[in-house]
C-alpha cells in the first residue's frame, strides 16, 4: 500500500501580493522552493493562519532572494497582502518508507528569507 505523506512545508510566510488578474497559481522566490524542494508546476497546498483558508494550486518559481510570495488569480481571494501562509507539498511512499521518511521544513525569518532547513524527526 502507497501513503501520500507531508514532503515539505514552507512555514510562516507574508503574502506579498494578490493578484486577482492573474490565471492562477502562487508564485514564490525561487530560494524558498529549491529549500524545500518543490519544482515548478508542482501541487501544493496553501494554508492561510490569518483567515483559516486552504486551498490547492501550483506553484510558479519568483525572483531568487525576493523573498515574493504572490497569490495569483483565484488563489488571491483566499489571502490579502500580510497575511500570513504556510506552503505544503506531499508525496507517495509505500508504507516502509513512511516510516523513517523525514519531510524538509524550510523555516524563514523578515521579509521571506530563509532562516533555517530542517527535517521533521519525530
Amino acid at each position: 500500500m502507497e501513503l501520500t505523506i507531508l514532503k515539505s512545508k514552507i512555514h510562516t510566510v507574508k503574502v506579498t501580493e494578490a493578484n486577482v488578474a492573474y490565471n492562477g497559481s502562487i508564485t514564490v522566490d525561487a530560494d524558498l522552493l529549491d529549500a524545500a524542494q518543490i519544482k515548478k508546476y508542482e501541487q501544493v497546498y496553501v494554508n492561510n493562519a490569518v483567515n483559516g483558508s486552504r486551498i490547492m494550486t501550483y506553484v510558479l518559481p519568483g525572483k531568487r532572494g525576493s523573498g515574493e510570495v504572490c497569490m495569483n488569480g483565484g488563489a488571491a481571494l483566499h489571502a490579502k497582502v500580510g497575511d500570513t501562509v504556510h506552503i505544503l507539498s506531499f508525496c507517495t511512499v509505500s508504507e516502509e518508507e513512511a516510516d523513517s521518511y523525514q519531510p524538509v521544513l524550510v523555516f524563514t525569518k523578515d521579509g521571506n528569507q530563509i532562516a533555517s532547513v530542517e527535517r521533521y524527526n519525530y
